[in-house]
């Protein structure tokens, strides 16, 4: 039954691309182009596969599992999902304690030696901070470069179809963990939580394989998922993992999969997001309470919600909105400017500072560490102190603290023991209290305008130029420093100008915060929900909707968003949600200009050498003839499978004839065979050897082919072939005349299925359907027969 079936399958694909076009044009072997990218030659990246190959493997693979293998592969995706979010847990606890206790300790050492000397404090500073930056642009550029950035615009390529070589590499993950500690920890105008995304990406993608066969760190159990449709929705819930832990927003985490990275989303996979979201949410609560009570040095004091501000603002009034519409546009202005200076820097890096090896990158990182060193250091000396308010006991505020202690009012080269440095409490203090000093709704008038001023013009500054130095790097905090900054100015505006007791400048540092994400990102929906679980303040939900709607209409007016710039930037060839205005006017067959080369069912082992040495195109199609020599496409053949029948050589044979089609030559690869590994860049055709003899020998392609690959006319307008592609991840689309007729049509109740208790068979509700099974032998019948295109399909279907 199998084998007929199979039969059927390669018969009715032969019916199928019985009326695709070809040309004579270019010589025997040279056919119009297919679904092939008009880069494709000149990429470095390659597509992923995430359409089924429903080839003689595969189908033999599907009838070998019964429902209790079914049970196991659903219970093993949900065990990974759980080691995902342990995993990508204890990694974000691991690098957020190394990075406060490296920065508790640098600040406290630097605080000791100052009160006996300020320019030995300074240099020990400078040093430190050189040290750690040195570690990590030294672990980027000799170990892991692919660890470079925050890694969100190749994971978000890798999940729109594109397989970038390295990105989830185990080394790329050990790159990132330790690159981000020295980064961040080196004080460094960048964050850690765009990296956590990619290092629970990298997680993921490494569970998902078994581990790393590299550096011996695998386990066979484990190693279910072969298919790059399992990968997508693993690194799926990496990511959204890795938000959790940044932020330890589990909600937000989802809705950042959702609505940034991914192209392709199903109910099943958001139950499996959302439990590997939950399990870092308990895995970080419970090392964090594991830490309050003091095992891990300066970390642990924070709590869950990194800036609570609950106790904020109650109220605002309808005169406000005019202000907080003023901080959306602000944040759409200075994003879209972040935007299109990052690129620009960015690109000239590209093209001429890097290019000019490693040991430059070095230079580059460590002269932005010193100058960024000079900058925090430096700028608190030339600000004269304040006298400390009058304390609250029931505040919670300390004055004075010093430099690196969780609270505000930081004492930095001050006369008097109750006197603060302002821009000291920003620049010399680790990201997280500079924010949490900029949120705090109990210390009014704690900055003056130009203190914020200017610490936001020279870390605006900062955040640009770092951005795009061969260190892991992250641009949420930044972002919520720099919006908060001008956000707490348009607050001090507000309290001055209204006279009002309960306007809070905490609160409008939020939605500066939110409005800067949003003019950079163009987040909405997961950003918002972002900012509700680190505040823990939901009153603020409907402002903070307001300033992220505005500031993303204003940043699109301009450019894109910051991980689609940096896409462009690294070539990376992102499908967007939304097909161009041009597309159009456009059809299919004006889309697939580009020409490919194609196999003969029966293709002689030295052409398919010869045809893969010369091109680099990844699809192939299969050329086969009737009795009466009409030429026939009858499937899609990829690379990675010829190359897995050069190399294994099993299946050559001496004669030029097709094989038994009918299945009764046994299948000598499994489905595993055919799967590329995801850490490597699969088999090459330069190492396959083969000999003299072997070049003479013939291979039948029709058992290894993908005999239904997705199809459209012509005619079709370019926009619905691209919403086509972009939703289902497809790899390559035939283009084919318009049928000459038309046999049937299938509706939503064709698709209905209900199951028959007694036989426990499926059968199709429609009754016209049921009507084509019972006429099921009066078609078979005509298979030689000229049939319209769509004709092969309904038998096949039918049939099964």
């Amino acid at each position: 039954m199998l084998s007929n079936h199979l039969q059927n399958g390669i018969e009715t694909a032969k019916l199928v691309w019985s009326r695709l076009p070809n040309t004579e044009e270019g010589g025997e072997e040279a056919h119009d182009a297919i679904g092939i990218a008009k880069k494709s030659d000149e990429s470095s990246v390659e597509s992923l596969d995430y359409e089924v190959v429903e080839n003689y493997a595969y189908w033999e693979d599907q009838a070998q599992r019964g429902k209790l293998y079914v049970g196991y592969y659903v219970m093993v995706k949900w065990f990974v999902a759980l080691l995902i979010g342990i995993g990508t847990g204890l990694a974000a606890v691991f690098i957020n304690i190394s990075v406060e206790n490296f920065t508790g300790w640098k600040f406290a050492l630097t605080f000791a030696i100052i009160q006996k000397s300020y320019v030995a404090g300074f240099l020990v500073y400078i040093l430190i901070n050189l040290a750690l930056v040195y570690s990590s642009v030294s672990i980027i550029t000799q170990f892991a470069p692919a660890a470079a950035g925050s890694g969100i615009p190749e994971i978000k390529g890798y999940l729109n179809g594109v397989d970038i070589h390295g990105i989830l590499l185990f080394r790329t993950l050990i790159g990132k963990v330790f690159g981000s500690i020295g980064s961040v920890g080196g004080g460094l105008a960048l964050g850690k939580e765009g990296p956590l995304v990619h290092t629970g990406a990298c997680i993921a993608s490494l569970l998902g394989q078994g581990g790393s066969t590299k550096y011996h760190l695998s386990s066979r159990w484990l190693q279910v998922f072969k298919s790059d449709r399992d990968r997508r929705d693993l690194v799926t819930c990496g990511c959204a993992a890795g938000v959790a832990a940044a932020f330890r927003a589990p909600v937000g985490g989802v809705l950042f999969a959702l609505e940034e990275v991914t192209s392709w989303w199903r109910s099943q996979l958001m139950w499996r997001v959302f439990f590997t979201s939950a399990i870092v949410a308990v895995v970080v609560r419970t090392a964090m309470g594991w830490c309050k009570s003091g095992k891990c040095g300066h970390f642990g004091s924070g709590g869950f919600i990194i800036w609570d501000i609950s106790g904020g603002q109650e109220d605002y009034s309808f005169e406000e909105l005019l202000p907080m519409a003023v901080i959306g546009v602000i944040g759409g202005l200075l994003g879209a400017l972040f935007n299109q200076l990052t690129f620009y820097i960015a690109n000239w890096r590209r093209n001429y500072l890097h290019k000019k090896g490693n040991r430059v990158k070095i230079y580059e990182a460590c002269l932005v560490s010193i100058i960024t060193s000079l900058i925090s250091f430096g700028l608190p000396l030339l600000r004269k102190c304040s006298a400390c308010p009058e304390s609250d006991n029931d505040s919670g505020v300390e004055c004075p603290r010093p430099p690196g202690m969780d609270g505000n009012y930081v004492n930095f080269y001050c006369g008097k023991e109750k006197e603060y440095n302002d821009l000291a409490t920003l620049f010399f203090n680790t990201q997280d209290d500079a924010i949490r000093n900029l949120f705090s709704a109990k210390t009014i008038h704690e900055f003056s305008a130009q203190s914020l001023l200017t610490f936001l013009v020279m870390f605006y500054t900062l955040a640009v130029v770092t951005f795009g130095t061969a260190v892991p790097a992250g641009q949420f905090v930044p972002g919520i420093m720099i919006g908060s900054t001008y956000g707490r100015l348009v607050g001090m505006f507000v309290v001055n100008v209204y006279k009002k007791l309960n306007i809070e400048e905490g609160t409008y540092a939020l939605l500066g915060a939110a409005s800067f994400l949003g003019g950079s990102m163009r987040m909405t929906v997961s950003l918002c929900v972002i900012m509700v679980e680190i505040t823990n303040n939901l009153k603020l939900l409907p402002l903070i909707m307001l300033v992220l709607l505005i500031s993303k209409a204003v940043g699109d007016a301009f450019n894109e968003g910051l991980y689609e710039e940096q896409a462009r930037l690294r070539n990376i060839p992102l499908l967007e949600s939304r097909p161009k205005y041009q597309m159009r006017k456009m059809t299919a067959k004006e889309a697939c200009g580009r020409r490919v080369i194609s196999f003969p069912r029966v293709v002689k082992v030295a052409d398919v050498v010869s045809i893969l040495q010369s091109n680099k195109h990844n699809g192939f199609p299969v050329i086969d003839h009737t009795r009466s020599g009409e030429t026939l496409v009858i499937g899609l053949m990829l690379r990675s499978h010829v190359l897995v029948l050069l190399q294994s050589k099993a299946d050559f044979q001496h004669s030029p004839l097709p094989s038994d089609s009918r299945g009764s030559r046994s299948i000598r690869h499994s489905l595993n065979e055919f799967v590329k590994p995801a850490s490597s860049k699969g088999i090459s055709i330069d190492a396959i050897h083969l000999s003299s003899d072997d070049l003479e020998m013939y291979i039948d392609l029709a058992p290894f082919l993908n005999p239904s690959p997705y199809i459209v006319p012509e005619d079709m307008s370019l926009t619905k072939v691209y919403n086509l592609f972009r939703q289902l991840g497809l790899r390559h689309i035939f283009v084919v005349p318009r049928p000459s007729r038309v046999i049937g049509l299938i509706t939503r109740q064709d698709l209905l299925i209900e199951e028959n208790e007694e036989s426990a068979t499926m059968e199709l509700q429609s009754t016209s359907v049921r009507a084509l099974h019972r006429d099921k032998k009066l078609v078979t019948r005509n298979e030689e027969a000229e049939l319209p295109l769509l004709n092969g399909l309904l038998v096949q279907h039918t049939s099964g």
